[in-house]
C-alpha cells in the first residue's frame, strides 16, 4: 500500500469557494439544446417545452451558472433569429457543426429555461461574424429597463423586466483557424476591446471576458493571451481557457494525470496575464473563466453525411466510464486549487454532448458517471479553499513525466464547522493510505459523510438500460482520532470526505 498525507490548517487559505466553479455550458450543437434540455412531446415536458427530468437533474448536479448559446455556434449566430413569435423564425445553415437551427429555442426561450433551473447566465457574444453594434443590441434587449426600441420589443415579446445579464463573453476561441470569423490577436483584441468600452459606456458594471486560447497546446498559446490582454487588460475582467483531456494510444497513467496540464495552462495563463499587467504598470489582477472543460474523446468524432445538415443530428455523445469520472474529480481539484485567480469555469456541455446528463428522445434521462464528482463537489465546497501540499509517492508518465499518485484539496467552511477533503489516487494497482494531521482546528472533528467513486472495471458505464452501473459509494476505512483523519482510497478512485464539528 502507498503511503500519502498532507497537513490542514483554517489559517492557510488560498481564497473563497466561488461558486461560478461549478457552471455548465448549453450549446446549439447535436441534442444538447432539441431534445435535451427542450422536447416539447416528452412526457415530462412543462407548458414551456423543457424537460422536466433534465431540470431536476440539472439542480442535483449543483450547476451555478450556464454559458449559453456557444460554442463555436456563436461565432455564426444571428441573436434575433431566436426571439419573437416562434413561426416567424427563420431555419439557418450552422457552419460550426454542419447542422440546420431552427431557432425554436432562442433568448427569450432559453432565459425561462435558466429561471427554473436556477442558474446564472453567461452570455457568449459574436465577434466571429459580427461586432459592436450587434454586441449593444443584444445587450440592450437583455439588459435595458424600458423605453428604447430593443428594450420595448423585450416587453412586447413578454419579458417585461430585463434578464439582468451581468457576464458576457466577448467572443469564443477566434484563436482557432476552424472558427467562423477566425482572426489574429491583433485583429481579436482591437474588436474586443472595443466592443467592451462600447458594452461598459451602456453598463460599467458588467463582468467581461476575452477570449484566450483554445488549449495550451496551441501554437500561439501564450502569445495569443499576451498581445490579446495587451488591448484589452483595462476593458475586461476575465481571460478566458478551454482544455479537454482523453487517453492517446491507451495511456491511462497520462490519462489519470490530465490535472497536472490543467494546473500548468492557469499557472502559464496567470503568468503572462501578470506580465502584461505590470508592463502596463496596472494593479488590477485579472482573473480567469475556464469556461469549457471536460474529457472529450475527440479521436471519435467527425461529420457524417448522416449527420451533415440535419436538425439536432446525435453528435459527441462521448459514454463515459469510471476513469473518465476520476479525471473529472481530479480537473476539479485542480479548480477549486487555482480558486484566487479560477473564479468561474463551465464544464461542457450539459447535455447529450460530451455531458453528465444523457437522453433518450421521449425516453429517460440519466447520470453519466462524470455527474457525480461534480455534483458531490458543488454540494460540499463551502467557505474557504484551503492550501493543501500532498506529501506523496510519484509515478512515470509519457506525458507529463513523474507526476504525485495522490492528489487533493479541501474546504473549510467557518460557519459550520465543516472541513471537506476531495482527493484522488491516481495509482492503478495500488491503494493509499492518507493521513492527514487537522492542525489548528479549534473543535474537535468528526466524519459526517464520506464519497468514493471507484470500481474494479475501469470500462464500467451508466445507460439507459443500467443508469445506476457505476454511483459513488460510503468510503469504508475513514477514521478522525487523536487530530488526525485516516483513509484508505483504493486504486483509481476519487473520493470526498466531509468532517464537521464534533458535538
Amino acid at each position: 500500500m502507498l503511503n500519502a498525507s498532507f497537513r490542514l490548517d483554517p489559517a492557510f487559505t488560498i481564497a473563497p469557494v466561488s461558486r461560478r466553479t461549478f457552471g455548465s455550458f448549453v450549446e446549439h450543437m447535436g441534442r444538447c439544446v432539441y431534445t435535451g434540455i427542450y422536447e416539447p412531446s416528452h412526457p415530462t415536458a412543462d407548458a414551456d417545452g423543457f424537460r422536466q427530468d433534465v431540470l431536476a437533474l440539472t439542480r442535483e448536479l449543483g450547476v451555478s451558472v450556464v454559458r449559453y448559446p456557444g460554442g463555436n455556434f456563436v461565432s455564426g449566430y444571428r441573436w434575433e433569429d431566436g426571439i419573437g413569435p416562434v413561426a416567424d423564425r427563420p431555419v439557418r445553415r450552422d457552419l460550426a457543426w454542419h447542422s440546420l437551427e431552427t431557432n425554436e429555442v432562442g433568448i427569450e426561450e432559453f432565459m425561462r429555461w435558466a429561471g427554473k433551473a436556477g442558474v446564472e447566465v453567461m452570455y457568449a457574444l459574436n465577434l466571429g461574424t459580427r461586432g459592436v453594434s450587434e454586441a449593444l443590441d443584444v445587450q440592450e434587449y437583455l439588459n435595458h429597463p424600458d423605453r428604447t426600441r430593443l428594450a420595448e420589443l423585450r416587453r412586447a415579446n413578454g419579458a417585461d423586466k430585463p434578464y439582468g445579464i451581468t457576464m458576457f463573453c466577448l467572443g469564443n476561441e477566434l484563436d482557432g483557424p476552424w472558427q467562423t470569423g477566425h482572426k489574429t490577436a491583433h485583429e481579436y483584441g482591437r474588436l474586443a476591446a472595443e466592443t467592451a468600452r462600447a458594452l461598459r459606456a451602456a453598463e460599467p458594471w458588467l463582468e467581461l471576458i476575452a477570449v484566450g486560447s483554445s488549449s495550451s497546446s496551441m501554437p500561439t498559446f501564450a502569445s495569443w493571451e499576451s498581445e490579446v490582454l495587451e488591448l484589452t487588460y483595462d476593458q475586461v475582467d476575465y481571460i478566458s481557457a478551454h482544455a479537454y483531456y482523453e487517453p492517446f494510444d491507451g495511456d491511462i497513467a497520462s490519462f489519470l494525470a490530465s490535472a497536472v496540464d490543467m494546473d500548468h495552462f492557469v499557472n502559464s495563463v496567470v503568468a503572462t496575464a501578470d506580465s502584461v499587467g505590470a508592463k502596463l504598470k496596472s494593479a488590477k489582477r485579472l482573473k480567469i473563466s475556464f469556461d469549457e472543460w471536460n474529457v472529450w474523446y475527440q479521436k471519435r468524432f467527425q461529420a457524417t453525411q448522416e449527420t451533415e445538415w440535419q436538425v439536432a443530428p446525435p453528435v459527441i455523445e462521448d459514454v463515459y466510464n469510471v476513469a473518465d469520472a476520476v479525471v473529472v474529480g481530479s480537473l476539479l481539484i485542480s479548480l477549486l486549487r487555482h480558486s484566487d485567480r479560477v473564479t468561474a469555469a463551465c464544464q461542457a456541455q450539459l447535455v447529450n454532448v460530451i455531458a453528465p446528463i444523457r437522453t433518450e428522445p421521449g425516453g429517460p434521462a440519466w447520470r453519466q458517471t462524470i455527474f457525480h464528482p461534480f455534483a458531490i463537489t458543488s454540494r460540499l465546497a463551502k467557505g474557504d479553499v484551503l492550501r493543501v501540499e500532498p506529501a506523496s509517492p510519484l509515478y512515470a508518465t509519457d506525458r507529463y513525466g513523474d507526476v504525485p499518485v495522490v492528489d487533493a484539496v479541501a474546504t473549510h467552511d467557518p460557519e459550520s464547522g465543516d472541513v471537506t477533503v476531495f482527493v484522488v489516487n491516481r495509482s492503478q494497482d495500488s491503494a493509499a493510505s492518507l493521513v492527514v494531521p487537522l492542525a489548528g482546528f479549534d473543535r474537535g472533528l468528526q466524519v459526517a459523510e464520506t464519497w468514493t467513486l471507484h470500481d474494479d472495471d475501469l470500462e464500467a458505464v451508466n445507460t439507459a438500460a443500467e443508469p445506476e452501473r457505476v454511483v459513488p459509494h460510503a468510503l469504508g476505512d475513514v477514521t478522525v482520532s487523536d487530530g488526525e483523519l485516516r483513509a484508505t482510497l483504493a486504486p483509481v478512485s476519487w473520493s470526498a470526505i466531509r468532517l464537521t464539528a464534533a458535538g
